[in-house]
């Protein structure tokens, strides 16, 4: 436990050193939804939407940005940079556990990723209106699966990349996969339905986030299945972690 206390102290400087990838990170999903609340047209009801606005039904997808950009994207790419420079290699003459670094790259991405959501909720609602999460504690339970997923297999990546272009090499893909799979390149209801249903079921789990978001019950299916991918894939991570 004093070892992890450790690491994750160090791992939160570190972050907070890095203040244009912080400031992104957290900022990016609502200076987004700030551009686009300010286009008239988009504030306008539309049947596309069930009687929503654009900036409304958008809004929740905005969450996987964030997700995205931390969970296989800066992470994976931080820890292969520390193998790659050695950083790992002296690490592992210390009393601390591979799984205890990966825990504290776990806890520090939660919190930027929960910085990030409640700035977009609360702007969103402030500035825009953006209905609250209708159905809280279903939201909550598919943002912390969903994202317990997409960390996993962030770690994952970091587990098995030894260099940062490998590193790279796994994580840009699964990235844009991750945000096309989404709805933030394309709405959803743009999407053919057999790419739309595939999203339902890949991390973070988009359609339990819209569900919850809109007052529905996020299906026990969905839900199983962030849980199932965030277990396995978070296993494998810490079976495979190798300092070198």
């Amino acid at each position: 436990m004093h070892a992890f206390r450790n690491i994750l102290r160090t791992e939160a400087r570190l972050y907070l050193r890095d203040l244009p990838t912080l400031l992104t990170i957290v900022g990016l999903p609502t200076m987004i939804l700030v551009v686009l609340g300010l286009i008239p047209s988009l504030r306008e009801p539309d049947p596309n939407f069930d009687g929503q606005n654009f900036v409304n039904y958008f809004a929740p997808s905005l969450l996987v940005v964030t997700l995205a950009m931390v969970g296989v994207n800066t992470l994976p790419m931080a820890l292969a940079t520390y193998r790659e420079r050695g950083v790992l290699r002296r690490l592992a003459t210390t009393p601390a556990h591979p799984a205890a670094l990966l825990a504290a790259q776990m806890v520090v991405a939660l919190a930027a990723i929960l910085a990030s959501a409640l700035l977009l909720i609360i702007v969103g609602r402030l500035a825009f209106g953006v209905p609250l999460p209708r159905h809280p504690l279903g939201f909550i339970l598919a943002f912390v699966l969903g994202t317990a997923a997409l960390l996993a297999l962030g770690l994952l990546v970091a587990a098995v990349a030894r260099t940062t272009k490998a590193a790279q090499a796994l994580a840009v893909p699964l990235f844009l996969l991750t945000m096309f799979f989404g709805g933030v390149y394309l709405p959803r209801f743009l999407l053919p339905d057999a790419v739309a249903r595939i999203g339902d079921y890949t991390p973070p789990g988009v359609q339990a986030l819209l569900d919850a978001w809109t007052g529905s019950s996020p299906q026990p299916l969905h839900l199983a299945i962030m849980a199932v991918i965030a277990v396995a894939a978070g296993a494998a991570a810490a079976k495979l972690f190798r300092w070198e």
